[in-house]
């Protein structure tokens, strides 16, 4: 077993995370980035990029992380690949984590950037046509269907604003909900129910995604009435599963504060948590943007507040040691 001391210790390597590493290290922080199960994040199983600042072009998802993974490194992140178990955070500064390797991490500050992850359906053909016509984010891919014809999946806010946001791109919107009436706010509903471009089948679920990923992508979904047991078929150029996203917080239960739907509660208008010294940058407490602009934003935010931290820390300290000296003084 290995411990591996820093002042600035992050769990997660998506762009939350990372960005909080290229900011500590050029403050002499020294970071370690534990990079979890999937390194990069989110962006790394996403194909087309194309509204992350400063392309003009469209980028992909895994060449853009692999390029913030390297600036962190070379202003000196070290990056290393594990995969956090445990987190002691209730005895305070330092910090110390567990490694599924076995390993120790211990730092005088912890930034957690361990993103959320969509929530998908887990039908045949999802997986496959991820990217190739099936997404979790219309904000992210409802500029690719433009003029198209596109299906939300799902019943609550997220599918209702993903609905109205795709208005704006696409030609006809069907929401798809496997019940007889939405969980979403009243007010979205109304929204909703009067827009000229949008649909709504009810009572139907999604059996699986039909197309090939290697020749055009989705073709159609195949639905199942609730109802009547019966199968159809619906043509579309894109579907997006709306069915909310999971914050991976699992390994901070008991020890943040957290709101209803597991996500980190943070000072408004900081990555700040109600522990001192622990800060949580990214989707894992935004469950609002969800965007890798936004997330990079609040990665630099928690490292300005741990650089700020730091020498508050070190400040009181030097003051506690130089008070020991006195009174070691006087005693002789």
């Amino acid at each position: 077993m290995t411990t591996h001391t820093t002042r600035m210790l992050i769990i997660g390597s998506g762009p939350a995370g990372l960005t909080a590493a290229i900011y500590g290290a050029r403050a002499g922080m020294e970071p370690i980035v534990v990079q979890g199960l999937q390194p990069g994040g989110q962006l790394t199983i996403t194909t087309d990029v194309e509204n992350y600042p400063g392309f003009r072009d469209v980028v992909q998802g895994p060449w853009l992380m692999t390029e913030m993974q390297a600036q962190a490194e070379h202003v000196g992140t070290r990056m290393i690949w594990d995969t956090i178990t445990e987190v002691d955070i209730d005895s305070g500064t330092p910090f110390r984590a567990k490694g599924d390797s076995g390993d120790e991490y211990v730092g005088d500050v912890l930034v957690i950037a361990t993103g959320a992850q969509a929530k998908w359906l887990g039908v045949p053909g999802e997986q496959a046509l991820g990217g190739k016509g099936v997404s979790a984010c219309a904000t992210c891919d409802g500029f690719f269907y433009r003029g198209k014809k596109v299906a939300v999946i799902g019943g609550g806010n997220t599918a209702v604003e993903e609905a109205l946001y795709l208005t704006h791109h696409a030609e006809e919107v069907t929401l798809i909900h496997r019940r007889g009436d939405l969980r979403a706010e009243r007010i979205l509903q109304d929204r909703l129910f009067v827009h000229p471009k949008i649909k709504v089948l009810w009572n139907k679920r999604v059996e699986s995604f039909e197309g090939d990923p290697m020749q055009g992508g989705l073709t159609h979904l195949v639905l199942g009435d609730m109802e009547t047991g019966e199968f159809s078929d619906f043509v579309c150029d894109g579907a997006f599963v709306a069915i909310g996203h999971a914050p991976s917080t699992s390994l901070f239960q008991g020890k943040l504060e957290m709101d209803d739907n597991g996500y980190i509660v943070v000072e408004p208008g900081t990555p700040k948590t109600n522990r001192p010294g622990v800060f949580a940058c990214g989707d894992v407490a935004d469950h609002t943007y969800r965007q890798a602009v936004t997330a990079a934003g609040s990665g630099c935010m928690a490292a300005l507040d741990a650089e700020r931290f730091l020498a508050t820390l070190e400040y009181v300290r030097n003051e506690q040691a130089a008070h020991a000296r006195v009174e070691a003084e006087a005693a002789e």
